[in-house]
């Protein structure tokens, strides 16, 4: 239901604008052309290893390594450094993907431990990890933090806990599925933002637009074990030429736009200032990315969604339940959908979520 009337509406507030397959397809294919494209087989290929290559050098790491899934690539590299660590824990945020989102198939796999780290609302301290008493073989850190709206650590904090890592040889693992939407608000390059952690991770799609898939980078032994381990999990696709196609032709426009992006945010934060009783998550924009809280019910919420798409075309996304029963949020992704839409307009959704 709530797809189709998504589907419906001329004005998206959250997001990207997605084409059809059938136009997505034809710009594949005319990129392809147009760069001589030809399929890897196996992880073996050029236009694959230039694209590998590339997201290494952008990161300032020796090695990177496309893999099919997130929910294959950070299991199974934290898996990796547990067994050569020989040590089982590691420290996540409660908030973490890998806790919420994969149906706990690090513990029924039994991959490793994890422990968690810092408040369930707020980015970790070097003072949460140091409070951690058991043997760590790594930590991961997702930069920004989605479940909690978007939040980042602050610059000096995040190169204290770094410090602290190195330190106590504690391998340092980023997920960074949203790494992207980071720089504009360090102000610092993505190789900067990097620097200190041993692995990352990024997505191909969120944020940049493709089909699917995700870089993990590293030292080039890590990634040489790495494809290993991702072909005894089943990441050894055939032909990985569809997603690679699909993110690397809008690579540079998709990164180019993050500056832009947040700029956008920091507009509609502006606009949030006239409408007290919707509260956004995190207070002050770390990324192009925000929850918005609402003064209604869930169940509220979603009349007031579907009322504004069938009346009037506006998609606003799909609200969440929250601890109070009379509030609810909602999600939104600053992509080019908001560049688009005149502040009058915006105006409009927000007086109707008030």
């Amino acid at each position: 239901m709530s797809q189709q009337l998504k589907n419906q509406c001329s004005i998206h507030i959250p997001g990207n604008a997605e084409p059809t397959p059938a136009e997505h397809f034809e710009q594949m294919a005319a990129w392809c052309e147009k760069h001589q494209v030809d399929h890897d087989v196996y992880g073996d290929g050029a236009t694959l290893q230039q694209f590998e290559s590339k997201i290494a050098t952008l990161l300032g790491y020796e090695a990177a390594m496309f893999v099919v899934s997130g929910t294959m690539t950070q299991p199974t590299l934290l898996e990796m450094v547990t067994q050569q660590s020989g040590k089982s824990n590691v420290v996540m945020h409660s908030s973490s993907h890998i806790l919420l989102h994969e149906n706990q198939g690090f513990q029924l796999q039994n991959r490793f431990n994890v422990l968690p780290v810092g408040h369930r609302f707020s980015p970790w301290t070097t003072n949460d990890l140091a409070q951690i008493v058991d043997p760590i073989a790594a930590v991961l850190y997702e930069l920004p933090m989605r479940e909690i709206g978007g939040q980042l650590p602050v610059w000096e904090e995040l190169q204290e806990i770094k410090a602290h890592c190195r330190r106590n040889n504690i391998h340092m693992h980023m997920d960074g599925a949203r790494l992207w939407e980071c720089s504009a608000f360090y102000d610092k390059s993505y190789k900067e933002i990097c620097s200190g952690f041993n692995t990352t991770y990024v997505s191909l799609y969120k944020g940049i637009g493709g089909m699917g898939g995700s870089m993990l980078c590293g030292s080039q032994s890590m990634i040489n074990a790495a494809k290993v381990w991702m072909q005894r999990v089943g990441g050894n696709l055939y032909h990985r030429t569809p997603y690679v196609v699909s993110a690397m032709m809008q690579f540079d426009q998709r990164i180019d736009a993050m500056p832009d992006l947040f700029k956008r945010t920091q507009e509609l934060y502006q606009l949030l200032n006239h409408y007290p009783t919707l509260q956004p998550v995190p207070v002050k924009p770390n990324a192009n990315m925000l929850h918005l809280y609402l003064p209604h019910s869930y169940e509220s919420a979603v009349n007031i969604r579907d009322t504004l798409a069938k009346e009037h075309g506006v998609w606003i996304g799909n609200p969440q339940r929250t601890d109070n029963p009379m509030q609810s949020k909602i999600e939104w992704y600053v992509g080019d959908n908001l560049l688009a839409i005149p502040n009058a307009k915006i105006e409009k959704v927000l007086l109707a979520l008030s």
